[in-house]
């Protein structure tokens, strides 16, 4: 098969590595990738949310499976031109892909389908908005309702701080026309963790479970950002908790999805926070995490290509996959800035030589090489160590002597990822 993966990313590095094992592939390239993916695939300069550029090459080199990293050129319609073609791929269609792409609408899908999640309220005017935030009071939690490249969600310790985002979102356009609309939420007490599912449209197969940490700094402090580090599996996903996601959660979703004629195929990540043994929804991504889905990748021991096509093909009800038991664990690498302002084109080294640490792995998120042949930055989070270990103290030194072989002063990384875990 001549396979594409869209997208630049470290989660379709990780996907182009799982996929590039499968002896289903004759041809493996992705679009428009980076530096350490073009050592496993042909990279090819199209950018994700190029809609019209990705069909015509899909056309013009006769793809036989599209898979679709991120979650912009989902909710753009990218799946549904490629139906229209008769092109398999994996991902959901535009309308199903809503789950992410409108906060809003996930929201009321979970209000009809009494599926359990904050109570929350819809919002364009800002003064209304405020107004509603003075009668809860703080903690409250503000979105915006449209895709903000994972930025786009502040939890407010305070009634000012809710204010500002409301401000920022809904008067000074920070997010332009994805927060145009915002939806305020209860905050939920608890721990939060990533429960994944492929699906078909009618059968989910539940992944394993991953836990992110989302905040720039130790200790989970500063700004949200994309994502900082991850590791998997997640103690606090049990056997029973996953039965209980699936019953009240996973399998909701999928009836509801079926029942409003916008059947969900893909992958569906439900954010969760565990509140009091329970498990509540905070959001739903239609796209592998990152950097969860590089700790899933190092994991999963079966050929990810056939569950994929699976899933397309709506014939999951008989399939299985495989796991190694060890833990898998990553850190992000980000630029100097980043979520805030950064500055691209700072050479990173010693890349190979972390790359040989044992049970290490080293995801490329943004790089390009410079005339010299070097990598250099392009983007806020660059690189991902990540490695395998027997337990979850194991994993954390391997990935951390990796990051700590890797020289680019330019960049940071948080020092705790996977810490309360760790049992040494």
């Amino acid at each position: 098969m001549r396979v594409l993966v869209v997208g630049g990313g470290g989660r379709e590095h990780s996907l182009c590595w799982a996929i590039s094992g499968s002896p289903l592939v004759t041809r493996l390239l992705c679009a428009p990738g980076n530096a350490g993916i073009s050592a496993i695939a042909e990279c090819i300069e199209i950018e994700a949310d190029n809609i019209n550029g990705l069909i015509a090459f899909v056309e013009d080199h006769q793809i036989d499976f599209v898979v679709i990293g991120p979650e912009a050129p989902l909710v753009s319609g990218l799946g549904d031109r490629l139906q229209n073609l008769g092109i398999k791929y994996f991902g959901p269609c535009a309308a199903a892909a809503q789950l992410e792409g409108s906060k809003a609408f996930m929201k009321d899908f979970c209000t009809r389908h009494s599926i359990p999640t904050a109570f929350y309220k819809r919002f364009t005017n800002v003064e209304e908005a405020k107004e509603f935030v003075r009668k809860k009071g703080a903690p409250i939690v503000v979105k915006a309702d449209g895709l903000a490249a994972g930025k786009g969600v502040v939890v407010a310790y305070s009634v000012k701080e809710a204010e500002q985002a409301l401000t920022d979102m809904l008067e000074d356009g920070l997010f332009g026309k994805a927060g145009s609309e915002i939806v305020i939420e209860d905050f939920l007490e608890g721990e939060e963790v990533s429960f994944f599912a492929i699906c078909d449209g009618k059968t989910a197969l539940p992944l394993h479970s991953a836990q992110d940490h989302k905040r720039v700094g130790d200790g989970d402090t500063g700004p949200n950002t994309g994502g900082m580090g991850a590791y998997s599996p997640s103690p606090l996903v049990t056997n029973k908790l996953t039965q209980t996601v699936m019953e009240n959660i996973i399998l909701p979703t999928m009836k509801g999805m079926q029942a409003e004629g916008t059947p969900y195929k893909g992958i569906l990540y439900a954010g969760l926070m565990i509140v009091n043994g329970e498990p509540m929804l905070l959001e739903y991504n239609v796209r592998f995490g990152d950097p969860e889905c590089q700790v899933l990748m190092m994991r999963l021991k079966s050929d990810i290509l056939p569950a994929l096509i699976a899933a397309h093909d709506g014939v999951l009800n008989d399939f299985d996959l495989r796991w190694y038991d060890e833990t898998a664990l990553i850190v992000i690498m980000a630029t100097n800035g980043y979520p805030g302002n950064y500055e691209n084109g700072s050479v990173i080294k010693n890349l190979e030589i972390a790359s040989t640490i044992q049970g290490v792995q080293v995801f490329h998120a943004g790089t390009v090489l410079n005339d010299d042949g070097e990598f250099v930055s392009k983007g806020g989070r660059v690189i991902g160590a990540a490695a395998m270990g027997n337990n979850i103290t194991v994993a954390r030194e391997q990935a951390y002597k990796a990051v700590k072989t890797i020289d680019w002063p330019n960049g940071f990384y948080r020092a705790d990822i996977g810490l309360k875990r760790d049992n040494k």
